[in-house]
């Protein structure tokens, strides 16, 4: 399904610049199924909010309902995380995402295809933002 989404998003005004391997993780949240994740580096010409619009259509095409339970488990989740001129703010948007920093399944695939890519609220790269939750995740499995 990701492959096929990817796929969806090249027929539009984005070209794909990289796409990093896919990985398995547990959910955050109540969902009891593993998803797959993975990131794509892409340029177009859309502003954020227009690129947001035409994700939640490929979404919806993949089968992802919106209403309900937050956290359901859904088919596809696309979201914008970093974007090439800083920060956006709008009442449905925040760039980057707000829990990017926290979450190994955004920064383990996001490294391998945009290492260098900078926060622009830390300043950190995504190289360094992974290091960093890798070495969390090391330290708390020593913890008894």
């Amino acid at each position: 399904m990701v492959r096929a989404a990817l796929a969806d998003l090249a027929v539009h005004p984005i070209r794909l610049v990289a796409v990093s391997p896919l990985i398995r993780s547990r959910p955050v949240g109540p969902s009891q199924r593993e998803y797959v994740n993975g990131a794509a580096v892409v340029e177009t010409r859309l502003d954020p909010p227009a690129l947001l619009e035409l994700l939640q259509d490929i979404e919806a095409r993949f089968g992802r309902k919106r209403q309900g339970q937050r956290w359901r488990a859904r088919t596809l989740d696309l979201d914008i995380v970093l974007w090439s001129g800083g920060c956006w703010s709008d009442a449905t948007l925040t760039i980057p995402h707000r829990e990017f920093r926290k979450r190994a399944f955004v920064l383990c695939p996001a490294a391998r295809i945009a290492r260098l890519w900078r926060d622009p609220v830390t300043g950190h790269s995504v190289g360094h933002l992974e290091y960093r939750i890798k070495r969390r995740v090391d330290r708390s499995a020593l913890a008894p």
